[in-house]
């Protein structure tokens, strides 16, 4: 039997495989496709201090090998989900973690301490990279001093596992990856969503209503893989892959980078089961390889 656990900072997780933010609702809604208690642990919808309506429709758009969204982080805000979800989420027997959004270090920060009172929500994931918004969002994950702002104050008032979801939309994202570690973010994890657009050419507008939104999917994953790479060698916290994972062999590409987990988001459309099955995949392709551990392929790619 192949050890799957590995640890993100305090938090160790049964199996290195999550579902990525905005693709897996709560949770509770994929309870009858999925054994949920299967899954390492479940990256819940976006969540900011106040309710947001999010975007105008239409809001997606199918891509060659992937897609775009322009959601814009749409969610009933932070008191809703103490109030109403985290009661039927809490006792599901894996690790729910909150994807916190804010247009402000300060919003950042006190959304975050909602949270941190919530004894069975074990870390956050800091979404300084969503590109979908017009206030806040991705504009503190592009540059390394707005990255550092947003961490530094939720670091103050957050006391659990801080994960930070870097953009790809960058120049060097090692450099962002090292800002956050420095301002004490316990993990970072990549990618978030690319900057794309698609244009319906019959009436000569963009297909998505803000015009431009994040694009997912397989078409990402040799992007993500590069960028995991790098920012696994520029940083010492552990380093969450994400970015048109598909397969158990997807995942493991990402971990050979450098990945101590990683997250599946786009898949989960296509088959809501197939977290488990990327998990049960890692764990034949492991014991086929002689391996003990997951851990053991972590960073193990040749340098050339």
């Amino acid at each position: 039997m192949v050890d799957l656990r590995v640890n993100i900072h305090q938090l160790e997780l049964s199996n290195p495989v999550m579902t990525a933010s905005g693709t897996f609702g709560y949770g509770v809604e994929f309870a009858d496709l999925v054994p949920l208690e299967e899954i390492g642990g479940i990256i819940v919808k976006g969540t900011t201090l106040e309710w947001r309506e999010g975007n105008d429709y239409p809001r997606m758009a199918e891509t060659a090998s992937g897609m775009l969204n322009c959601v814009g982080l749409q969610n009933k805000g932070v008191d809703y989900f103490c109030e109403h979800i985290y009661p039927e989420i809490k006792d599901v027997p894996t690790h729910f973690i909150v994807n916190v959004s804010g247009s402000s270090p300060e919003r950042y920060a006190e959304c975050a301490a909602h949270i941190d009172e919530l004894d069975r929500i074990p870390a956050i994931e800091l979404n300084i990279s969503c590109p979908n918004v017009k206030d806040g969002g991705m504009a503190f994950g592009v540059t390394c001093e707005g990255a550092a702002s947003v961490v530094k104050a939720v670091r103050k008032v957050y006391h659990k596992t801080l994960i930070v979801k870097l953009s790809p939309n960058v120049t060097f994202i090692a450099d962002i990856a090292r800002a956050c570690e420095a301002e004490g973010a316990d993990s970072v994890s990549l990618i978030n969503t690319l900057m794309g657009m698609a244009i319906d050419i019959e009436h000569r507008c963009p297909k998505l209503s803000i015009g431009t939104g994040g694009l997912s999917g397989p078409a990402v994953k040799p992007v993500a893989v590069r960028m995991v790479h790098d920012v696994a060698k520029a940083v010492k916290i552990p380093v969450i892959g994400l970015g048109g994972i598909m397969t158990a062999e997807d995942a493991i590409e990402f971990m050979m980078a450098g990945a101590t987990a990683i997250e599946i988001g786009t898949a989960n459309f296509i088959d809501p089961a197939v977290t488990v099955k990327v998990k049960n995949g890692m764990a034949q392709w492991l014991e086929r390889h002689g391996c003990k551990s997951v851990k053991e392929i972590i960073g193990v790619v040749k340098e050339t």
